[in-house]
């Protein structure tokens, strides 16, 4: 699944987040938590399917993840300001091709400059992973080219979610600033230059 979110007016710039993670990670349940729908109604999305939320002034929309889609995100990589990454916490076994997946994103060009917020879901389940353990499994330290924030949430009690959501959105609200205040270049390379 694939979700955007966009701001409609930032300081008269458009705001853009992807949201995207392997199948059954939870992308689509977060998205009826934060559109206060039905959680316990949800199946796997299948192709690609729309929706519109307002979280905020913001809009998203849904695509589907499974690893036949996947290939199709790049389409959507245009203008991104924040990468939403959302990791079952319950699946230890494909930690791995999370990771894989995650740091190839990292890499695309057109997601220079993106901020990254991972969303540990399914932390209400018992024997999930911790919030150090994804840290570690998806090498989240080693990534020196994207502001990153990882917090543990549930998409079904609601945990975090808001609180993620509103750092993706300070975290643009401050590069677009900063782009503003400083006059010229693009948001990206602020950013990026935030970080060195």
């Amino acid at each position: 699944m694939l979700a955007i979110l966009r701001k409609s007016r930032l300081k008269d710039q458009e705001m853009r987040v992807l949201m995207l993670g392997l199948d059954n990670a939870g992308k689509t349940t977060i998205v009826k938590h934060v559109m206060g729908e039905d959680v316990r109604t949800v199946s796997p999305t299948l192709g690609f399917i729309i929706k519109t939320i307002d979280y905020k002034g913001c809009v998203q929309g849904d695509v589907g993840g499974q690893k036949t889609l996947r290939s199709y995100w790049r389409n959507y990589f245009e203008k991104t300001d924040s990468l939403i990454w959302v990791v079952d916490a319950t699946d230890r076994f494909r930690l791995n091709d999370c990771r894989t997946e995650l740091h190839g994103l990292l890499q695309e060009e057109r997601l220079l400059g993106a901020s990254l917020l991972v969303f540990a879901n399914k932390t209400d389940i018992s024997g999930c992973m911790t919030e150090p353990e994804i840290t570690q499994g998806l090498n989240l330290k080693d990534i020196k080219t994207h502001k990153w924030a990882i917090f543990s949430c549930s998409a079904i009690t609601g945990k975090n979610i808001s609180e993620g959501l509103d750092w993706v959105v300070g975290d643009a609200q401050e590069r677009l600033f900063l782009y503003n205040g400083l006059g010229g270049g693009s948001a990206a390379n602020t950013a990026k230059g935030q970080l060195n």
